[in-house]
């Protein structure tokens, strides 16, 4: 079996779930109805920093949520599905709309939801309150808890990996407008 670093340096795309993923998996119902959940800016951090190495990113959820759907637009995530039971059916279409190879791309997730693709993905990973499941399947297993730094964790790791900092930097650094990078990765 390859290593984990050999599996991080194929990637292009890496897929997040949310709930007990990005988020911690605790949400608020306001008396509207509406609904609140919380992210660690950290993993924020991490999805634009992937992007500035040019890996794409996306969120296959099971639920709707206009406060995940607004912070998947302000991290300029690149694909975002909501409301799927079946997560093999956008994976499929990413495979497709990006040409890509299974080996290439990435999944993070936390529950049994995630396990059929995270069984499919040439790297996957675990949050560190996994289910136990989901932690006996994953190449990659966070130190950080889902909604605590653990998408951020995994980022990096694949970020290391493919040698992508000099690049970051480069383009943090030559950016015309410094207030909105540091807006978008800060917020």
């Amino acid at each position: 079996m390859m290593d984990q670093k050999e599996l991080a340096r194929k990637i292009k795309l890496i897929i997040m779930d949310v709930d007990g993923t990005l988020s911690d998996g605790r949400f608020f119902v306001l008396p509207d109805g509406e609904s609140l959940k919380s992210f660690d800016v950290k993993d924020g951090t991490g999805i634009i920093f992937a992007g500035l190495a040019g890996i794409k990113t996306a969120i296959i959820t099971g639920k709707k949520s206009k406060t995940v759907k607004n912070r998947s637009d302000e991290l300029k995530i690149n694909d975002y599905y909501e409301g799927v039971f079946d997560k093999t059916k956008p994976f499929y279409e990413l495979l497709e709309k990006y040409k890509l190879e299974k080996d290439e791309v990435a999944y993070i997730g936390d529950d049994i939801g995630d396990a059929e693709v995270m069984g499919m993905v040439g790297f996957s990973a675990a949050v560190g309150d996994a289910h136990p499941l989901i932690k006996r399947i994953s190449h990659y297993i966070t130190k950080r808890y889902g909604g605590r730094g653990a998408v951020r964790e995994f980022v990096d790791f694949i970020l290391d990996a493919q040698e992508k900092w000099p690049e970051i930097f480069m383009k943090l650094k030559s950016e015309e407008d410094f207030e909105e990078t540091s807006r978008k990765i800060n917020s």
